[in-house]
């Protein structure tokens, strides 16, 4: 179990207020993921190779593939200003 010291210095380190049942709270909490991390340490992974998701992730976006744009002229049809076949605009000192 982390002390109720640890508890206050990782709260102020986190820029966090926590009331004095709330710190007994926080304490529990980090005891128990920190005796997570010690039953993942004691885990055997000789041979597994290190992963960013758990499961495989496919691509859900549309193949980038080349296809036709807005022609020059209908790019150009609401613009302002044109200025030498692109848009006008102000200079910016």
């Amino acid at each position: 179990m982390i002390d109720d010291s640890t508890v206050h210095h990782v709260a102020r380190l986190a820029r966090l207020r926590l009331a004095p049942d709330e710190e007994h709270v926080m304490g529990e909490e980090l005891s128990g993921i920190l005796e997570h991390i010690d039953v993942i340490r004691g885990m055997d992974v000789e041979g597994v190779p290190p992963t960013t998701h758990v499961i495989a992730l496919e691509n859900v976006l549309r193949p980038d593939e080349p296809r036709p744009g807005l022609s020059r002229d209908d790019a150009l049809r609401e613009a302002r200003h044109v200025v030498d076949d692109g848009f006008g605009v102000p200079r910016m000192d």
